[in-house]
């Protein structure tokens, strides 16, 4: 029975994570296993020590790949993984990837050549990310400076991407597919931002930095150089215009439409998380992830 099979979601209790997790339990898949360090057997793309115990009698896995498949050393940990996974007897591998991303396609590569069934899923930028990571504390400030203000970005929400990722865990009819998943409308920063001013009643000031600016803020954050070099990656190679489109793959895998930018805020703006004692009781309640 497919449903008896054991399930590894690495980095599940990320933004998709959690969310494919919550998916299979309410399907009927009992036996899943997260794959993070705090879990007993821990999982740890840092220490491959860990990794046999993580993957013991494990049919399918979902990976996500921290902090991105796009830094340097991502393909020989991913080469690493995959081997040992298909060793093991792992009959099929789901991997996030970031659409738009030629680095991380190195990786996608090693996974198609490495393990017996594979599906790709290329995600754009998450809406999330306005709601549980990076844009978030900014927004709560009322200011958010990035660069690349004029970049079209056509944002994928969370729940999307989880609900295809469980249909190819699942089906093997999606074996061998590579899914490029967007939102269906083209947004800039500033629009996205705009939006949740509008929706919270809040002032919240866009500041358009260059790239170089951008670096340089970071740096008087003290954020770590490899931290640096990743945002300053997506921000100028990713958001270059080569993602300014979108596609037909939500609705190809799940019959219906991706969930558009402004239902998303609509729905996150209903729960308060936009505003600052909200959020406050949010984080000291475990419900707001940095992952």
């Amino acid at each position: 029975m497919m449903k008896e099979q054991t399930i590894l979601l690495i980095g599940g209790k990320g933004k998709t994570g959690r969310r494919v997790a919550e998916r299979l339990l309410n399907i009927g898949y009992k036996n899943i296993r997260i794959g993070s360090r705090s879990e007993t057997p821990p999982f740890d793309w840092e220490n491959p020590d860990t990794w046999p115990a993580a993957i013991a009698g494990v049919d399918a896995v979902y990976v996500t790949f921290q902090p991105d498949l796009a830094i340097p050393t991502a393909a020989e940990t991913i080469q690493k993984f995959a081997t040992l996974g298909t060793n093991s007897g792992i009959q099929k591998i789901v991997l996030l990837s970031g659409r738009g991303e030629t680095e991380a396609q190195v990786s996608e590569k090693i996974v198609m050549d490495t393990v017996k069934n594979w599906t790709i899923v290329r995600a754009s930028w998450f809406n999330q990310n306005f709601s549980e990571s990076i844009f978030l504390e900014p927004i709560l400030s009322g200011q958010v400076a990035l660069p690349r203000a004029e970049a079209l970005e056509p944002f994928i929400d969370a729940d999307d991407i989880a609900d295809v990722v469980v249909e190819a865990l699942t089906d093997d009819k999606h074996n061998g597919q590579i899914y490029e998943l967007t939102g269906p409308s083209l947004l800039t920063f500033p629009q996205a931002i705009d939006q949740i001013a509008k929706a919270t009643g809040n002032n919240i000031v866009f500041q358009s930095l260059t790239l170089e600016e951008n670096v340089a803020l970071l740096r008087q954050y003290q954020l770590p150089e490899d931290h640096i070099w990743l945002f300053n990656y997506l921000f100028s190679e990713v958001l270059d215009g080569r993602n300014a489109s979108v596609t037909e793959d939500v609705q190809k895998v799940l019959g219906r439409k991706a969930k558009d930018f402004t239902a998303y805020v609509k729905e996150i703006a209903a729960t308060g998380i936009w505003n600052s004692a909200t959020h406050k009781q949010a984080v000291n309640q475990g419900q707001i992830t940095k992952i």
